[in-house]
């Protein structure tokens, strides 16, 4: 029997295409994705779901999934599917990373072409019969300071562009490379200096803990005086709020936003401000862009469902079926000992060595070494899956090498991840035990030995009395449960390392009061 697939949202006749040539049923309900009590009575009869942005995949929608193998993305965003869920279930969830790039970056230098020169403003004031020429004073683009946060594919076009406009342009990105940086023509620089020096700011990061309110009330403070700030990536990057009061301050001189914290953004306090352009997240519309991520979207999900290949998916390795049961224990530890890494790591990466020892050495280190830098970027990058972390660290000039040796010391096979940035370097162990849980078992050199929680609390600190005492007390009197307390170090008296498994995230408050404790260097949240 044939597989099925529905469409719930708007695809081209091109990519349903795609499904009945390779022998897949498709049916095409482009509406159904808006009636959530239809769609929940049809998903149980499906192989495959196809989907933009307006089908709501929930918890609920995946139960019913019954026969449910892999849900389709045709575009980047999956905000809209629960990942978890989907995964928890066995269903793979796939997107379209790249098919939309160029098309979100033309929005972006378009947005910022009409904030510099009032176009909304001065096109509704003509229609209206007005002639008001002097009201409408703009800025040339040229030789102004474009400052680029976040330097990867759509950020890199974007900074062509402007360099085609004569703009000069400055770039923060954790991931990029100095060597990167020459080649795209642009100029690296720290966050503090994108606001002491643009006069235009454009944002092209996902949303992560590490980006979540990048540009707040003390970043626009730190800015030029009629700054202007573009944000076609994601709401969210940007306190709304915030930007409001600087907009009406003079602070801001303008604002271009295509994404907004809550959407559908129907109303909003800015819209009331005619130094606000918006639009409705159309960064990724265009009929190039939307027949692109359809068409492929469709061929990734008929090349699963008919052979068994996966691309591109986010929450599944690009693996074999024999040797999957084999590898999977290594991939889950190869992803979390590099999300140890990413999360503790603020500099930019210059190079990421992966030791494999013993019998997985043996094993599929090619799916192994991208889930592990999978785990490293994503804190940083946040969409980066296993399909794309290897063309994303390439991207950023970040030199990975695999290690195969025999198995030394007392494990007998283990994987050792290697982070190296300008400053410093580091490293963490781990090894799969005869349960089939991934553990830490070594951290900088010093043994130890961990689970990997959902939420942990990393501190290194000096090996002296009344560290262990303090540090429990301050967690006891915020009312932080600890669920684990493991304890590494190097000798009497010198490096210790510390690590809590608690049952909730760390407030701020009390992370910020860790630090301050006597012979705490360091202090980090950790979540897997």
């Amino acid at each position: 029997m044939a597989p099925r697939v529905l469409v719930s949202d708007k695809l081209s006749e091109t990519a349903v295409q795609v499904f009945r040539d390779r022998g897949i049923d498709v049916d095409y309900q482009p509406d159904l994705g808006k009636d959530k009590d239809a769609l929940l009575a049809a998903i149980p009869a499906y192989d495959g779901l196809a989907i933009r942005s307006a089908t709501k995949v929930s918890p609920k929608i995946i139960a019913a999934a019954t026969h449910l193998k892999v849900i389709g993305r045709a575009g980047i965003g999956v905000d809209n599917v629960d990942i978890p869920a989907a995964t928890a279930r066995g269903i793979i969830v796939m997107n379209t990373p790249f098919g939309n790039a160029i098309t979100t970056a033309e929005h972006a230098i378009s947005m910022m072409m009409a904030l510099a020169r009032q176009i909304p403003e001065a096109n509704q004031s003509t229609r209206a019969g007005k002639w008001e020429k002097n009201r409408f004073m703009g800025v040339e683009l040229f030789n102004k300071t474009l400052g680029v946060i976040g330097c990867g594919n759509i950020g890199s076009i974007v900074a062509d562009r402007a360099l085609g406009l004569k703009m000069k342009v400055i770039a923060f990105d954790p991931f990029l490379s100095p060597e990167r940086a020459v080649e795209i023509g642009v100029e690296k620089v720290e966050l503090d200096d994108i606001f002491r020096r643009s006069d235009f700011i454009t944002l092209h990061t996902p949303l992560t803990e590490k980006t979540r309110n990048i540009i707040d009330a003390a970043a626009m403070a730190k800015c030029k005086r009629g700054v202007r700030i573009v944000n076609c990536a994601r709401g969210g990057l940007v306190v709304e709020e915030a930007l409001y009061d600087a907009l009406k301050s003079g602070q801001v001189g303008g604002a271009a936003l295509d994404v907004f914290e809550t959407e559908p953004a129907t109303e909003h306090k800015l819209f009331a401000l005619e130094n606000v352009v918006c639009t409705p997240h159309l960064g990724a519309s265009t009929s190039e862009a939307q027949e692109n991520v359809a068409i492929q979207i469709a061929e990734q999900m008929a090349d699963y469902l008919i052979t068994g290949a996966v691309s591109n998916a986010l929450n599944m390795p690009s693996i074999s079926a024999d040797e999957a049961p084999r590898l999977r224990p290594f991939i889950t530890l190869a992803e979390k000992l590099g999300s140890f890494a990413g999360q503790l790591t603020d500099d930019v990466i210059t190079g990421i060595v992966i030791e494999y020892a013993g019998e997985v050495g043996d094993m599929n280190t090619r799916a192994l070494t991208a889930a592990a830098l999978s785990g490293v970027l994503q804190p940083q990058l946040g969409t980066v899956n296993m399909v794309s972390a290897p063309v994303v660290a390439k991207e950023r000039g970040i030199k990975v090498d695999e290690v195969r040796q025999t198995q030394r010391g007392a494990y007998e096979t283990y994987i050792r991840l290697t982070v190296r940035t300008k400053e410093m370097e580091r490293s963490v162990a781990g090894s799969v035990f005869s349960d089939g849980k991934p553990r830490i078992i070594q951290i900088k050199g010093i043994e130890l030995e961990s689970e990997f929680g959902p939420h942990m609390l990393y501190v290194t600190n000096m090996d002296k009395p009344g560290f262990i005492g303090a540090l429990g007390t301050l967690l006891g009197d915020a009312k932080v449960n600890i669920a684990t307390f493991h304890l590494g170090r190097q000798a009497q008296g010198q490096d210790a390392i510390c690590l809590v498994q608690i049952d909730e995230r760390v407030p701020e408050g009390v992370l910020a009061a860790v630090h301050k404790l006597p012979h705490v260097r360091q202090a980090k949240r950790l979540a897997f």
